[in-house]
């Protein structure tokens, strides 16, 4: 009986030994979500500069969805939309990362960081963002008054000078603001249609719709009519717009700096770029990417110590000299697809990589990032406002147009 006894309590501190063995190890090593997939390459990077933990990552096309329809848990999530009022509940209080011997608060952009901060407490970190620009040949840089930004009334300018026809027949166009859908959503910001996340969605009717008459003035004011506009695009784009502005085509077309700074570069060597601006206010790009770490996380060390890895100004250094190595710069821009959060990469470190980007550093003060947006954000965008703006920029007044409400509310009650 007594041999018995001893041998349970050896069996179960075995037991005990084992189990906390596997805890041990699986405490070293982070599972990361994202929709990034550069995050393979950095949770390589952080692997093997450091045996003490590891990093795993798992990609999602949304992980902000993964976390709501899901019972597993990451440790780390990185990736758009997190910061849906469903979403950040996920997440845990990150300040006592930002100090000096951590994570340096001021290193980041400031608007930025503040997109993260819910009641006062740091729930996301910004990884990186972008902005809209518009480009051209660059031999006619001489043409834009500014060198950081262009607004709306001097493309109009510069694209009636540029506009040429043979008859009734346009057979060169400066710009029309349709080719683009993000233009159009670009306009819409800029008026202060403000969308942003309610029950599903709430925005400025009346800046929207003022947005949308301008872009049809401009149209009948700069290209004639709609109509005139569509012929031009019917015949002319077969070509990517960047080609026709090389061509000398068009005047201008738009874009997103991802899109950009991954043109090749025999291209870009002979186009040059601005920021759309107006009123001293730059609008980033919605899909802005935000890392936090999850509250159910059951490798906190590891997922901390990878927090503290990236977003140190070295390590940014590290990835970007790894990325243009391994010609990742021909798909991928910068830091998760964009300028860095963090004010000293992307000021000082990112023009050695991009060239271009010297002397047409945005202002600081003029980055606007974009509101919190419900995380089915992109899908609702394609399906139901995108084809809304593109109705209401070719009609009078939105009596013509089928509702945007109607329209957003239709397309959840079919996909609910």
């Amino acid at each position: 009986m007594r041999r018995s006894l001893v041998f349970a309590l050896l069996f179960a501190a075995k037991i005990i030994l084992i189990l906390s063995s596997c805890s041990r190890e699986a405490n070293r090593a982070a599972v990361l979500w994202t929709d990034r997939p550069e995050f393979a390459f950095y949770a390589d990077y952080f692997n093997t500069e450091q045996e003490q933990f590891k990093v795993e990552v798992r990609y999602f096309d949304s992980p902000a969805e993964k976390l709501i329809e899901s019972n597993d848990y990451p440790d780390i999530v990185a990736g758009s939309w997190l910061k849906s009022v469903s979403t950040r509940a996920f997440f845990r209080p990150l300040d006592k990362y930002l100090n000096p011997k951590a994570i340096s608060k001021s290193a980041f952009y400031p608007r930025l960081l503040a997109m993260g901060n819910i009641d006062d407490k740091q729930y996301l970190l910004p990884v990186s963002f972008n902005a809209p620009v518009i480009i051209f040949a660059r031999d006619k840089a001489a043409l834009i008054s500014n060198p950081f930004t262009l607004g709306f009334e001097e493309m109009k300018k510069l694209g009636k000078d540029f506009n040429s026809a043979s008859g009734n027949v346009y057979t060169r166009m400066g710009f029309s603001p349709s080719w683009d859908n993000n233009f159009l959503f670009t306009v819409a910001t800029l008026f202060d249609a403000s969308f942003r996340e309610a029950n599903p969605l709430a925005w400025d009717s009346l800046a929207l719709d003022n947005a949308m008459s301008f872009i049809y003035d401009w149209t009948n004011e700069i290209n004639s009519s709609v109509q005139s506009e569509e012929d031009f695009t019917f015949k002319y784009f077969y070509d990517p717009p960047a080609k026709l502005v090389l061509s000398g085509r068009i005047l201008f077309t738009s874009m997103n700096s991802d899109n950009y700074f991954t043109l090749p570069e025999e291209q870009r060597n002979s186009l040059d770029f601005r920021w759309i601006a107006e009123e001293n206010t730059i609008p980033l790009t919605e899909g802005s990417v935000y890392l936090g770490l999850a509250k159910r996380s059951k490798a906190p060390k590891a997922a901390a110590a990878f927090l503290r890895w990236f977003f140190q100004t070295s390590t940014q250094r590290y990835i970007l000299e790894k990325s243009r190595d391994n010609r990742l710069f021909e798909t991928d821009f910068g830091i998760s697809g964009g300028f860095s959060s963090l004010r000293p990469v992307t000021e000082q470190i990112f023009p050695r990589f991009y060239p271009d980007l010297l002397g047409h550093m945005p202002p600081e003060e003029f980055l606007s990032p974009a509101n919190i947006l419900p995380r089915n954000w992109l899908k609702l965008k394609e399906r139901a406002i995108f084809p809304y703006l593109q109705e209401r920029a070719h009609s009078p007044n939105r009596d013509e147009v089928f509702p945007l409400e109607r329209r957003i509310s239709d397309w959840i009650r079919q996909n609910s």
